[in-house]
């Protein structure tokens, strides 16, 4: 048996042009590597999360550990198991976390006269101190 070879004959296609390979002087990102990670200079990722923090309403602490916490301490003055609404665990953490916020603020207000950027636990102690024995 023999084959027809017109039908099977390759069709003659002119080479395409090749682009010329990227060198390493030539700008722009390569395809072969991957993206580049983006580097903040130093200062500016914390600058980021606190205006991230100011802008939002939600609770900085996880609602369960939080609520274990209340729990745990209230089973050191009380021997019998103590039942907590949601909402009454809600406003405590609310409280507590407004209580920590504004003690921060004065002990980095501290720091910030002692010509520090740091906080140290002197700092807090300090600002406790300064508000007096009504607030702690």
């Amino acid at each position: 048996m023999r084959r027809d070879t017109s039908t099977h004959r390759r069709k003659q296609v002119t080479p395409k042009r090749r682009t010329p390979l990227r060198t390493r002087r030539d700008s722009g990102p390569s395809e072969a590597s991957p993206r580049k990670k983006r580097r903040f200079r130093p200062g500016m990722r914390a600058l980021m999360e606190i205006r991230k923090y100011q802008k939002s309403t939600n609770l900085l602490l996880r609602k369960g550990p939080f609520s274990r916490l209340v729990r745990e301490v209230c089973q050191i003055f009380s021997r019998e198991n103590l039942r907590w609404q949601a909402y009454a665990l809600l406003a405590l953490q609310e409280a507590a976390e407004a209580f920590l916020v504004r003690l921060f603020s004065d002990a980095n207000l501290c720091a910030i006269h002692a010509k520090r950027v740091t906080l140290y636990p002197k700092d807090i102690q300090l600002a406790r101190r300064i508000r007096g024995v009504e607030n702690i």
